[in-house]
């Protein structure tokens, strides 16, 4: 579904340029549901707005459902926007409009779309929890509902791709547990594409990959054990191991054997601002050293 190769864009303001992404590599297959996590400034909010068709790339590769985004056009990118991709954001204000019901607020982009709206508008409420609450006016409703009726407009285009930017981070942890459920019954059911934009630990328990990204680049992967749908029938049959880790941790190395090593394991070695560092091969394994 995502295929990006060397990625770069560079923002330029004046004499200023700021390189927000340095070559990043990611690849996401059809029907996957992973997040993408991050520091302020790596990089990760840029790539969404770019898979999103809201930026465009300054080099590099940046190919959806087998779209050549580099290439697109001003028509070609409101043509892909309406029909390939959805977003959610995180404020709410960007989503809905505030003096219109539930079941408005979805009819509004479904009838860009050309269907008989409110049926449609009503399924999508329907799938979304939102049924019984259609009627209502936003200031009605909680910020976790809110962000229901968000996640059912971006459903309105019938997209292949879900993009989330912070989709928990206005609502507490027990909303926040209720929306990313939502998130894997939607990939599930609908056989969706969601790539989501989160600081939240939790969901890295939920999905299936998550990807870290770094000064621009991505610097490691951590990949389910197990299925989620195993794992809670090992907690229901009381055979889950709390001790054990959801997700297993790789390091992801660029084309020219470059990685980014966590700086905790920097740290662990005494090696957090050394400029240089020792690499041996001992009984098979590549092992880094401090200076001497």
């Amino acid at each position: 579904m995502i295929h990006c190769d060397n990625l770069v864009k560079i923002y330029k303001a004046a004499d200023l340029e700021v390189v927000a992404l340095q070559g990043l590599d990611l690849n996401v297959e059809k029907g996957e549901l992973m997040a993408i996590i991050g520091n302020s400034g790596s990089g990760k909010s840029t790539l969404l707005n770019m898979l999103g068709g809201l930026d465009r790339p300054s080099a590099g590769k940046l190919l959806v459902d087998g779209k050549n985004l580099l290439n697109f056009n001003e028509r070609d990118l409101v043509k892909y926007k309406r029909e390939t991709v959805g977003f959610v954001w995180q404020n709410n204000a960007r989503n809905l409009i505030p003096y219109l019901t539930a079941l408005e607020n979805v009819e509004l982009p479904v009838l860009l779309q050309g269907r008989r709206k409110r049926d449609r508008a009503l399924e999508l409420l329907e799938a979304v929890g939102l049924g019984h609450r259609s009627g209502n006016k936003l200031n009605q409703l909680s910020g976790g509902e809110q962000q229901r009726v968000a996640i059912a407009i971006a459903l309105a285009n019938q997209p292949k791709l879900l993009l989330a930017d912070e989709p928990t981070g206005s609502v507490d942890s027990k909303m926040a547990n209720q929306i990313l459920d939502l998130f894997r019954e939607l990939n599930r059911s609908m056989g969706l594409t969601v790539v989501i934009v989160t600081h939240d630990p939790l969901l890295a328990k939920k999905v299936d990959r998550v990807v870290a990204i770094r000064d621009g680049k991505t610097s490691s992967e951590m990949i389910r054990r197990k299925s989620y749908a195993e794992e809670l029938e090992e907690l229901a049959n009381g055979l889950n191991s709390e001790e054990e880790e959801s997700h297993v941790e790789y390091a992801v190395m660029d084309k020219s054997g470059r990685l980014q090593i966590p700086s905790s394991y920097l740290e662990s070695i005494g090696a957090s601002n050394a400029q240089r560092i020792r690499v041996t091969v001992e009984n098979g394994r590549i092992v880094l050293l401090p200076p001497e």
